[in-house]
């Protein structure tokens, strides 16, 4: 029986085994829905019910849970169940206040890493949330929109706070959508737009301008509504 090659390279020859395990899965679908506000703010999850709607085994069910109650994405409750934080003005205020540092400095940092194809893409994005006529193909085009910039950044540090608090926004994104006599108004990518003018240009400050007033919107929409919304679960 032949022999392998020897690897002269050490640690530097070794390469990645891709390997995603059943509650990698797991969590990648509750996650992007999270992103994607596809829970309300107090929807509870039962491990067990929800490892028959997935068809898999109770443990991987149990982990992604628990990992997605340590990024603050989900709160333990008692008797196993996990659900989606009630919404709460204090807690909105604070996670709008770290989106605009966290992912204004992410931009802020790829700046200057942008390329032509990245605008191209950027645009191509915008479209298709113009285009859309259902809530989560607007929310995929939002999140690949701003994680486009974002990933230029080329922040290992950073995007993990970024895609956090996208999963604690989500509820409160829900919730202001439902506030609103058009969800899906298509006028909220005006923002969109100078952020690309802005990258174009390579001008930061209206970049950082375009960008907090684009994540500020779901938030003023639930800082001035008269609805009681705030520490209740919202009803689908």
């Amino acid at each position: 029986m032949g022999q392998s090659p020897i690897n002269l390279q050490g640690m530097a020859g070794l390469s990645p085994i891709a390997r995603e395990t059943t509650q990698d899965m797991v969590y990648g679908q509750l996650r992007n829905s999270l992103i994607c506000g596809g829970f309300d703010a107090g929807e509870v999850f039962k491990p067990a019910e929800l490892s028959r709607r997935l068809s898999v085994s109770s443990m991987p069910v149990r982990e992604a849970l628990a990992r997605l109650v340590s990024e603050r994405a989900l709160e333990a409750m008692p008797n196993r169940r996990v659900r989606v934080p009630l919404l709460d003005l204090t807690q909105m205020r604070r996670i709008g206040s770290a989106r605009k540092l966290i992912e204004g400095e992410l931009a802020a940092c790829a700046i200057h890493n942008i390329t032509n194809a990245d605008i191209a893409k950027l645009e191509d994005l915008t479209t298709q949330y113009e285009a859309a006529s259902d809530e989560n193909t607007v929310a995929l085009a939002n999140h690949a929109f701003h994680f486009t910039i974002y990933e230029r950044a080329e922040s290992h540090v950073l995007i993990p706070f970024a895609e956090s608090l996208w999963m604690q926004a989500g509820p409160y994104i829900r919730a202001a959508s439902r506030l609103v006599a058009k969800p899906l108004d298509t006028s909220a990518t005006r923002f969109h737009h100078a952020i690309i003018q802005a990258l174009r240009k390579g001008n930061r400050g209206d970049l950082i301008d375009a960008l907090h007033n684009d994540l500020s919107q779901p938030f003023d929409i639930l800082e001035r509504t008269d609805e009681t919304v705030w520490g209740h679960a919202q009803n689908g």
